[in-house]
């Protein structure tokens, strides 16, 4: 019982209380993107800490890509980008991977990407239709024995669809879950006949529909792909249920 009721000290270092205190005035914008820090020396000075609780603040601020540090230039605020947003994802969702991952995927696939589809309908530029229209060239000359590189293709249809819209917020939410397709596609998809002509038909007429701006069509289509998908995931469960 006594050390079930011990004290309740700080748990908190020194470190991570400067490393805190650098954050928050970067989150609030004190320290705006692109500011300069003070030199180390005045740092120390301003929190009243030794150099070595100071540095391995500053090194974790680093390594979470809040701050850059040049040397003989100094330190600089950079902010937290997109991409770094998605690893963070990235690495929650391959941690988490496993069968029971993937209905939840394909429910929040369901939710927003007939939505996704009919936005980049509205939104896309040339561009946009240039790399779709390209992947799915791609996906045509695959080799059908290179399932990985047909799983990366296929990931990277949806992809793009979804930065069509340029919605930062689209991307950063649906990346991480594109990333894992690739491996849930090759867990099931492989030994499926039929499947390559099944998936190219149905990108074909997402395309159509974004190209032409027929955001309802879009979404349709996107919906009939996701059903499908569904019914192949749900007959590839049950069947590993079974068994």
């Amino acid at each position: 019982m006594d050390e079930l009721f011990s004290k309740i000290g700080d748990k908190i270092t020194l470190s991570q209380k400067i490393e805190r205190k650098i954050e928050t005035a970067i989150r609030d914008k004190k320290l705006p993107v692109g500011s300069k820090l003070p030199t180390e020396r005045e740092l120390c000075e301003a929190f009243g800490v030794s150099r070595t609780a100071l540095r391995e603040a500053l090194r974790r601020l680093s390594a979470r890509g809040l701050i850059e540090i040049t040397k003989g230039s100094g330190m600089t605020v950079t902010g937290f980008k997109i991409g770094d947003a998605i690893d963070t994802m990235n690495l929650y969702y391959d941690m988490q991977f496993d069968e029971n991952l993937i209905p939840q995927i394909i429910e929040v696939r369901r939710l927003f990407e007939p939505e996704i589809a009919a936005l980049a309908a509205v939104q896309r530029n040339q561009n946009d239709l240039s790399d779709i229209q390209e992947n799915i060239e791609q996906f045509k000359a695959c080799n059908p024995d290179n399932t990985q590189l047909e799983a990366d293709i296929d990931n990277k249809f949806h992809l793009l669809v979804a930065r069509a819209t340029h919605n930062p917020i689209v991307q950063i939410t649906m990346e991480p879950i594109y990333s894992l397709l690739p491996r849930m596609r090759n867990l099931i998809y492989a030994n499926i006949e039929g499947e390559k002509e099944i998936t190219l038909e149905i990108h074909l007429k997402i395309f159509d529909s974004v190209n032409k701006q027929k955001s309802a069509e879009a979404s349709r289509y996107m919906k009939q792909h996701l059903d499908h998908t569904e019914e192949i995931y749900k007959r590839f469960l049950h069947n590993s249920i079974r068994k």
